[in-house]
């Protein structure tokens, strides 16, 4: 009988490549060890992602700059602060990072989608993970598709992170696969700054994207089947102590990451003015 092909996300991948227990934690163990507190800086990001994803859900003639304080304060998500100073300050930091980047922004343009999901399947897996946006470009060769990421958390973005992206090349892949038009460029806006990180992927990089991905789900496999046959559940999906362990969701319920010093759950947002939404999922 041929193997199952794999279902996974982006965020699924990477949960294994960054440590494998935590991935066993997330996916594998039920019920599902206790998780931490919720963090400000995920909330922040998630505030300003669904804003942007309302905005273009309005007509045309409603998508103004005025609409944002509308828009973000029926988003907000008021979890993880360290007291109500330091969430009204990142409100009116999230307010401003909008205003400008909506600023730049045709309200006339229409993306091909908007937080919009996305599948495709290989001999090895079957990939579904959802776009922050996908814009409808022209290229040098005619109509494309072009992959667009917002960013809230760390400054520095540069071309390499956007080249280094597995969730964003293969969200390209699948687009291109959707849409019936090519899609090699994937972009990451980062709204704090205002920069742009872009990526100009070719056919045989999107492939090698996909290869590793498809690596890592025979990795997550052969765990599972190892832990099927009464395997420490420890040993068939190891921990990998580091510095994210601080921001695991799961610290307290790893032996090795316990060891390291916690993070308070407002710290991200004052470590980088910024936050994230969880990354690509």
């Amino acid at each position: 009988m041929p193997e199952r092909l794999f279902v996974c996300t982006p965020s699924k991948l990477g949960a294994y490549e960054d440590c494998p227990r935590r991935y066993r934690f997330a996916y594998v163990d039920r019920p599902t060890p206790p998780k931490g507190p919720p963090w400000a800086h995920n909330s922040l990001g998630a505030s300003v992602h669904t804003a942007l994803r309302n905005w273009f859900g309005l007509p045309v003639r409603e998508r103004g700059r005025g609409a944002v304080p509308t828009l973000l304060k029926a988003t907000w998500v008021r979890e993880g602060y360290r007291d109500l100073e330091q969430e009204r300050a990142a409100y009116r930091r999230a307010l401003g990072w909008l205003d400008g980047y909506l600023e730049g922004l045709d309200p006339a343009e229409e993306p091909l989608g908007v937080e919009r999901v996305v599948a495709a399947r290989t001999g090895v897996l079957a990939f579904n993970g959802r776009a922050d946006r996908i814009d409808a470009r022209t290229g040098a060769e005619g109509p494309e598709a072009v992959i667009v990421d917002y960013k809230t958390g760390r400054t520095g973005l540069g071309p390499d992170d956007a080249r280094g992206s597995r969730a964003l090349a293969l969200y390209a892949y699948a687009a291109a696969r959707i849409f019936r038009r090519p899609c090699q460029r994937v972009e990451l806006h980062h709204l704090p700054s205002g920069a742009v990180a872009s990526h100009e992927h070719t056919p045989e990089s999107l492939a090698r994207h996909v290869s590793r991905a498809e690596d890592t789900a025979r990795d997550i496999v052969a765990a599972e089947k190892t832990l099927a046959t009464g395997a420490d559940p420890d040993e068939a999906f190891p921990a990998r102590p580091g510095t994210l362990c601080g921001w695991c969701d799961f610290r307290s319920t790893c032996r090795e990451g316990s060891a390291t010093p916690p993070r308070a759950p407002w710290e991200g947002i004052d470590r980088s003015g910024g936050g994230e939404a969880g990354g690509a999922g």
